[in-house]
């Protein structure tokens, strides 16, 4: 048997031969080397190997500012230099290549990089991340543009590169012009049919979206997968799962991420657990390289490449995924404890058309202040009786962020995520539609940190409605294409979910200023473009719109029973005004700067996320 450094940590007491023989066996399942399984899957904390190496006699190169010539690394491909962790440097005086490896006693990587390069070679040890980090900066070209460019490439009618389409700025700034003539020339009527519509579309979005928490509220009994299913599963049938967890700037939260994944109940040699970090973010990368206890997942360096966005290094993930499931968690979420294997039961039960299943999303920090009050109450009724009602009715569903639980092969089939949108998941989850798949949603909860921070929420939100800003912009492209794939349902389900939404926050604050204005002054000029007739209607669509909503925040509260929240849906009409400010922002930056990824700060709360998991019952 080849010899590695692994057998030298056994002769020292350093490793069991019990876990070099778990090490050995995971590493022949992903083609990996043993170190490499070691330090990725938890069993050797870097800081102590490093050291080890050190007491041995080796020098640990930086292979960052090592002298290279590229032509050696050139001849290597990524995956190779990311499974089995080495990069040629340069050849010495004597004709001999230099290799920075992590592994400087690894006689199966000699023996093959010699028949490679055709001369003897020379093993100096590294550090696993710095050569993870030089590998992807210098061989990840091609991945990384693949990451980018592949949808638009395969299905170019998909991709949010090109923001406005001609046809859609024609018909846009026709309208405009189309409405200011009539302005100009029947002023007064052309004023009051404008009221309505915009009044009736605003309570016709609110009344649509009561219909389907009502809808979903009568799955509230629903459960696909029960306890008993999930306790008798047999461990050695689960497939390999993916998780990919994103980051950027997340140092702080590195410790947190690590042990909210150790409470995960699945096999950890079947965690092919993908650590994503920006090839410019340092603070994460020293985060993890100075932890001192053992992680279980694989550091991805993904290259620079614009746009700078989560889909983008989602997507060049995938290039190195070995899992049959893949799951999205950010750095601070807490999923329940079963839910990889609850996934992987619904899957086995359900159809093969269903490709997608979407977990819950919801809050540790829920009491923090009012903000997060608020917010836990919006994505109650948006996780546990939106989707639900969307799911039943049968009309596309956007995904959320994170716990979305993907086939890879078909995610790899769709083109996976676009990164020219900044709600990725939502435009997803409509092409799955799109193509005759369904999406599906599973009974468990992942815990997330609820933003605190007036202007961090602000930002947040901005970038999630000009996302579905792009999304609708995207999909009604073709109007009629779009009618064939989803039907009439669906079309309709999807403007008055996906465009409606971002229109009745746009439209939100122009009708309650005209209400303002029309309650406080006594123009004689506002009173002519506000007849009594008119007047009624539009109070009545405003009123009934908000009173709704505040009926659908507070009936969010039941199913997890947070009651102690129910009061503050009286506030909904505040914070319908903060969501219109995030609205505008998002709008001009879609003009503007329609890529650009607001980045969300984490890790403010003072509330600790290691609270228990309320699931909805």
């Amino acid at each position: 048997m080849a010899q590695c450094v692994l057998h030298k940590l056994v002769s020292s007491d350093s490793l069991s031969e019990e876990k070099l023989d778990a090490i050995l066996n995971i590493a022949s399942i992903y083609s990996y080397a043993p170190i490499k399984t070691a330090l990725n899957f938890g069993f050797l904390v870097r800081r102590d190997y490093l050291n080890y190496l050190e007491s041995q006699g080796h020098q640990i190169v930086d292979v960052r500012t090592e002298e290279l010539q590229e032509e050696f690394v050139n001849q290597c491909d990524i995956s190779h230099i990311n499974s089995f962790l080495y990069l040629p440097l340069r050849k010495n005086r004597n004709n001999e290549l230099l290799v920075a490896a992590a592994d400087p006693y690894d006689e199966k990587l000699v023996t093959s990089l010699t028949v490679k390069f055709r001369c003897k070679i020379v093993l100096v040890a590294a550090s696993d991340l710095d050569i993870t980090w030089l590998g992807h900066k210098l061989r990840g070209g091609y991945f990384v543009k693949e990451a980018v460019f592949s949808l638009m490439k395969k299905h170019p009618e998909s991709s949010a590169l090109i923001t406005f389409t001609d046809p859609q700025l024609f018909f846009i700034f026709g309208a405009i012009a189309f409405s200011f003539i009539l302005l100009i020339i029947f002023f007064k009527p052309t004023f009051i049919i404008i009221n309505l519509m915009s009044s009736i579309f605003f309570l016709f979005s609110i009344l649509f979206k009561l219909y389907l928490a009502l809808t979903g509220s009568k799955s509230e009994l629903h459960e696909v997968v029960s306890k008993s299913e999930i306790k008798g599963v047999n461990e050695a049938t689960l497939p390999v799962y993916t998780i990919l967890l994103p980051v950027y700037k997340e140092d702080k939260l590195i410790r947190k991420l690590i042990w909210n994944l150790r409470s995960l109940d699945y096999p950890k040699a079947k965690l092919d657990v993908k650590l994503l970090i920006e090839e410019d973010d340092d603070k994460t990368l020293n985060a993890v390289r100075n932890l001192d206890f053992p992680a279980n997942f694989e550091v991805i360096v993904v290259p620079f490449h614009m746009p700078k966005t989560k889909p983008k290094a989602c997507n060049y993930g995938l290039f190195f995924c070995r899992g049959e499931f893949l799951t999205i968690y950010d750095a601070e979420d807490v999923p329940d404890s079963d839910q990889l294997k609850k996934v992987v039961c619904q899957f086995r039960k359900l159809p093969e058309e269903f490709v997608v299943l979407q977990g819950a999303l919801n809050y540790f920090n829920k009491n923090e202040n009012l903000l997060t009050r608020m917010f836990t109450l919006e994505y109650s009724y948006w996780f546990d009786y939106m989707l639900s009602g969307l799911e039943t009715l049968d009309v596309p569903i956007p995904l959320g962020g994170t716990s979305n639980h993907f086939k890879l092969s078909t995610l790899i089939e769709l083109g996976a995520w676009d990164p020219f949108n900044v709600t990725e998941d939502a435009d997803l989850g409509l092409r799955v539609f799109d193509n005759g798949l369904k999406v599906g949603v599973v009974n468990s909860t992942t815990l997330e940190e609820a933003n605190n921070e007036f202007f961090n929420w602000i930002r947040q939100r901005s970038r999630w409605i000009k996302g579905y800003m792009q999304t609708y912009l995207v999909h009604m492209r073709n109007p009629a294409r779009l009618v064939r794939q989803v039907g009439w349902r669906g079309f309709f389900g999807f403007n008055f979910f996906i465009g409606g939404t971002s229109f009745t926050f746009l439209l939100y604050p122009i009708l309650l200023t005209f209400f303002v204005i029309y309650l406080i002054f006594k123009f004689a000029f506002i009173r002519s473009i506000f007849p009594d007739w008119v007047l009624y209607i539009s109070i009545f669509n405003f009123v009934a719109g908000n009173v709704l909503m505040i009926y659908v925040n507070m009936l969010a509260v039941f199913k997890r029973r947070y009651y102690e929240l129910i009061l503050f849906a009286i506030l909904n009409p505040i914070y319908w005004l903060m969501h219109s400010r995030a609205a505008y922002m998002g709008l001009w930056q879609l003009i503007t700067k329609p890529f650009y990824w607001e980045k969300t700060n984490h890790g403010l709360s003072k509330m600790s996320s290691t609270s228990a998991v309320v699931t909805p019952e």
